[in-house]
């Protein structure tokens, strides 16, 4: 699994299909090559301070290296934005939310085969 670093494909997830949990959302843009999954994480400055952005966004990797990585579709592209309740939720309820988000992901009509039609 690899990670996303470039602007452009964060805006191309937040462009596409998304789920919203307690304490965080999830993005997920399919792409048209064989790469491997890429997961990026983002949370905004009105989160906190930057050590409680950091503290989200370490919860979120934990939480994206213990759920299957068979749960996440191929050749997509993942992103997880954080929110102020990571800090507080539990973490197995989090890592409940994750899954339950990938599996409503996965039954989610994509934004760009309704723009097609």
């Amino acid at each position: 699994m690899e990670r996303l670093r470039q602007r452009a494909d964060f805006l191309a997830a937040a462009a596409s299909t998304r789920v919203n949990a307690p304490a965080f959302v999830l993005q997920r843009r399919h792409r048209d090559d064989t790469g491997p999954v890429r997961v990026g994480f983002t949370v905004t400055k009105k989160n906190g301070t930057a050590p409680e952005r950091n503290r989200i966004k370490r919860r979120l990797r934990e939480l994206v290296k213990r759920v299957d990585p068979l749960s996440m579709r191929a050749h997509s592209d993942y992103v997880l934005v954080g929110r102020r309740t990571a800090l507080t939720r539990d973490f197995n309820t989090m890592l409940d939310d994750l899954r339950s988000a990938l599996h409503r992901l996965e039954r989610a009509p994509s934004k760009t085969a309704s723009k097609t039609t």
